[in-house]
């Protein structure tokens, strides 16, 4: 920290209590001067030789002599100063005392036309050649002045640090040699081998942004001048910018919020809140990271900032969605909505970032003729997902209505969800904690589901899931062993050529489903089923269970009983099929399956139907 001493006589300033001050001297005090609540008995003479304000005021004050100087920026601190000034006394400027020693100074007009070499130009000569040129003591003044202004501000002193600032934050990082926060984390060690560094190995090791943590202990108010300063040199890279305003967020953000704080405190996080989304680098698509924006916009809901910035965050988020994690979107909601957490605010958000990659999508559509790019897909991909995670997360709210979880899930596009697993999740935690849907709302929000794009691991547990209607798990049973016969047949086209192994679209899967289900429908077909079969619902699939190893072997136990529930209700119409077709014992009609009559009974489509 840079220092400069004044005066050369002993400092005989003394004190009486906490309210007197005076010189200790074989002289007699002849003035009192009333700063405060401070009282300075002092002599006139040494006075009114370096001021003219008390030049001034001791002519007029008569015998009386007692000076009442209430408004002098700085107080009985930088009174004093000023006082040993005047004797001689040696006075040592610093950062933290030289800007209300130079108020003061200017208050009582201790000038060059009073006297040569006097205060305010020792003071300005201290100023420039010193503190301006020093990057801890430039920010350490900068706080200083906001307990003297107006004054500092009309001196320029704000201005100046604010300069001398933000023109440091862009000087090349093998220089810089002033960050007292980046030089506190060094260990002894590393500033030892430091000082061995050439000059690339130095540029090297001082990050871009090792300056963002050193302004952090502004007010807002001087932080958002300095960060305007330096956004507008134009030298700064908007990542840095993001990373500044995610430092300063951290360091005075508090991680939770609670709603019995104090207006005024309130009144500070809102100002806060809006001072950094006004400062957000213009670069859309770099500098903050998704994270802290919603961060930002959690906050700004909980202390209700202005619409219009609130419309610009939920903008500059909506173009970085896909960044974002799930923990990130869970904003709580506030009165009058009852939910935990605010789905409408999400829900808007996710339909104005899919807006913008179709545009995005439409644009290089018609630039390179391709509908989707590998970047744009994968961004997409990464939306469903979020948005999957998400309803699993609220599926937990009691007082979240179907209505809400259904539109949030059909939000997003078809070629967004490839895999329904994430979906599966959120429907079984919603039916877990909603006991009491109906089954048009079951059905409702079982019908969200493909069973289609369901894993293994998922098929068997939904096979089993005693929530899901009846449909639903007969579909996922169909669905399987169609899955389990095209494996066959997929197997055996990969073994002729292994560069097909890809992942198929949903329009060739279709399509080897489908002759995998014929060549099932065949195998089962020649099982001839006898009316002494049907004596008992759990003696068909115990007889065909050797020969159909592709199908009742292997259902889990639970499916068996809704082989056997169904078996009862149908058996009637099986029956009358079966005299139908008796003429035709021969057709695979007339020796049917069980398989199919179920496909008749829940409304699953043929296989040539299908196809």
């Amino acid at each position: 920290m840079k220092f400069m001493k004044l005066g050369s006589k002993p400092d005989a300033f003394q004190a009486r209590g906490k309210s007197v001050r005076y010189v200790a001297s074989e002289l007699e005090t002849d003035v009192t001067i009333n700063v405060g609540e401070v009282k300075f008995n002092l002599h006139k003479f040494p006075l009114m030789s370096k001021s003219n304000r008390l030049l001034m005021l001791l002519s007029k004050a008569g015998e009386e002599n007692e000076i009442d100087m209430a408004d002098i920026p700085g107080g009985p601190k930088a009174f004093e100063i000023c006082a040993k000034f005047c004797y001689g006394m040696i006075v040592t400027l610093n950062a933290y005392n030289v800007v209300i020693a130079r108020c003061a100074a200017e208050y009582l007009e201790m000038t060059e036309d009073v006297d040569r070499g006097n205060l305010i130009f020792k003071i300005e000569v201290f100023l420039n050649s010193s503190i301006f040129r020093s990057w801890k003591d430039s920010i350490i003044v900068l706080q200083t002045t906001k307990s003297v202004l107006p004054w500092s501000e009309d001196l320029k002193i704000v201005g100046s640090c604010i300069d001398s600032i933000a023109s440091k934050t862009s000087v090349d990082p093998g220089s810089i040699t002033w960050s007292y926060t980046y030089n506190r984390k060094l260990s002894v060690p590393d500033k030892i081998a430091e000082e061995g560094m050439n000059f690339r190995d130095k540029i090297d090791s001082v990050p871009m942004d090792w300056w963002v943590e050193d302004i952090c202990e502004l007010d807002i108010d001087l932080y958002k001048r300095v960060m305007i300063t330096v956004k507008s040199k134009g030298r700064m890279d908007g990542k840095v910018i993001g990373e500044a305003l995610k430092t300063y967020a951290v360091r005075w953000l508090p991680d939770s919020f609670d709603e019995s704080i104090s207006d005024a405190l309130t009144w500070r996080y809102k100002y806060l809140v809006e001072t950094l989304i006004c400062l957000l680098p213009q670069d859309k698509a770099v500098g903050c990271s998704c994270s802290f924006l919603l961060k930002l916009l959690k906050f700004a809901v909980l202390v209700g900032i202005d619409d219009s910035a609130r419309e610009y965050l939920v903008k500059r988020i909506s173009l970085k969605l896909h960044e974002a994690s799930v923990k990130d979107l869970l904003i709580p909601a506030r009165p009058p909505q009852n939910t935990l957490y605010d789905v409408e605010l999400i829900q808007c958000i996710v339909g104005r970032s899919l807006m913008h990659g179709k545009y995005n999508q439409d644009v290089k559509h018609e630039e390179n003729g391709d509908f989707i790019l590998g970047h744009e897909h994968g961004t997409l991909m990464n939306i469903g997902k979020l948005v999957d995670g998400y309803l699993a997360e609220i599926a937990y709210d009691p007082n979240l209505t179907i209505c809400s979880f259904v539109d949030l899930s059909r939000s997003i596009p078809v070629s967004a969800r490839p895999i329904h697993d994430g979906l599966y999740k959120a429907i079984d935690i919603y039916l877990k904690e909603h006991v009491s849907l109906t089954k048009a709302e079951k059905k409702k929000i079982c019908g969200l589901m493909d069973v289609k794009k369901l894993t293994t691991d998922a098929s068997t547990h939904a096979a089993q899931n005693e929530l899901l209607p009846l449909r639903v798990v007969v579909q996922v049973l169909f669905f399987e062993q169609v899955r389990a016969a095209s494996g066959v047949h997929a197997l055996n086209n990969n073994a002729r050529d292994t560069s097909n192994s890809t992942t198929n679209t949903d329009e060739e899967w279709e399509k080897t489903a489908a002759d995998g289900n014929k060549s099932l429908m065949k195998q089962m077909s020649r099982t001839k089923i006898k009316d002494e079969d049907f004596q008992t619902n759990g003696e068909l699939l115990k007889k065909n269970s050797k020969s159909t190893k592709n199908g009742a072997q292997l259902l889990p136990s639970r499916s068996k009983r809704i082989f056997d529930r169904l078996w009862v209700v149908g058996r009637g119409h099986v029956e009358n099929r079966s005299s139908e077709t008796s003429g035709s014992s021969q057709s695979p009609t007339g020796d049917a399956s069980p398989l199919v009559h179920l496909q008749d009974k829940v409304g699953i489509p043929s296989p040539r139907e299908r196809v």
